[in-house]
């Protein structure tokens, strides 16, 4: 019998992959997500799963990734359906969990370069969704089957939902002000989305992985150079207007605070966090990752252009 993954939030950009890679790769993938769609299985993660089946291998991508939503929400999407997957595992074999986490639980209001797993964690997190995604890691680390905790840094590529698609709608509104940055330019991280699947599949397959590991695509560069040069290419016209980073938090708070109580569903044009990622360089140290899973397949010049490529076809094909 071919062996069976459970992959929850599959209706994500990060899960979508996932189930198509596993099944290309003869496994019995079942996509696990809580509106009605292609995939196996529809549930809220925030109600306990009703399902008695047994997996090989659980993979719990589903979260609230958006940077805007209320304290509750996040508790709900992030924690206890966390610990719905843990109990349900618990009640059916104990197999493999694997936790998508993010690397947004080390972040500080600070530069921070060559980060690795040993690197202390805040005593205060930048935001609700690194809050909840650490207090999802407590409780995966309690976990009585084995796990591992993958704690990937900026994902992009084809199918992006979440990273590239506001930066660039931002852009074309020319709502994307230029951060100044009197230190030099920020430099970070990023990871391929099949790079990212290619670790996630090595996880999964190899019973000797376990524990936290960090995940990049090795190569920091100059954030805004990667984004005006895939601005170029998308013949997106680069934000001129300079802000200095203290006026762009104060607007952002603003801004946030407004809609908190105005407009608590609508998320604001421009967030803290969201300052936070053009203000500051954060790189990572990923030799746990190269040896356990080895190194990225795809560069990040040739990630790039697959990228954008996809978001050229996309916007053809967009009425």
């Amino acid at each position: 019998m071919n062996p069976r993954v459970l992959i929850t939030g599959a209706a994500g950009f990060i899960s979508g992959h996932l189930v198509d890679r596993f099944k290309s790769s003869g496994w019995e993938a079942v996509g696990l997500t809580r509106t009605q769609s292609k995939h196996e299985l529809w549930h809220d993660l925030a109600n306990p799963l009703p399902i008695q089946e047994e997996f090989d291998v659980v993979i719990h991508a589903a979260a609230r990734s958006n940077p805007w939503g209320s304290k509750k929400q996040y508790l709900a999407d992030n924690v206890t359906a966390t610990q719905n997957v843990i109990d349900y595992c618990h009640r059916n074999g104990s197999p493999k969990l694997i936790y998508l986490s993010s690397s947004s639980v080390y972040y500080l209001d600070d530069h921070q370069l060559n980060m690795n797993e040993e690197t202390p964690l805040p005593e205060k997190f930048v935001n609700q969704y690194a809050a909840t995604k650490r207090a999802g890691e407590l409780l995966i680390e309690q976990y009585q089957g084995q796990w591992s905790i993958l704690r990937p840094r900026a994902v992009f590529g084809p199918g992006d939902t979440v990273l590239l698609p506001r930066i660039l709608q931002a852009a074309r509104k020319g709502k994307l002000p230029l951060l100044t940055c009197p230190d030099g330019p920020v430099i970070g991280d990023l990871i391929y989305i099949s790079n990212l699947v290619d670790c996630i599949e090595k996880v999964a397959t190899d019973t000797s992985v376990s524990g936290t590991i960090n995940l990049t695509n090795d190569e920091p560069v100059p954030i805004h150079e990667f984004l005006f040069d895939v601005f170029d290419q998308l013949e997106i016209e680069r934000p001129r207007k300079k802000v200095s980073t203290t006026t762009a938090m104060r607007v952002a708070g603003g801004l946030e605070l407004f809609h908190r109580i105005f407009l608590p569903r609508i998320e604001p044009a421009i967030t803290k966090f969201g300052v936070h990622v053009f203000r500051y360089s954060k790189t990572f140290d990923v030799t746990k990752m190269k040896q356990l899973l080895g190194p990225p397949k795809v560069n990040l010049k040739e990630a790039k252009r697959l990228t954008v490529d996809w978001f050229r076809q996309s916007l053809s094909e967009s009425p």
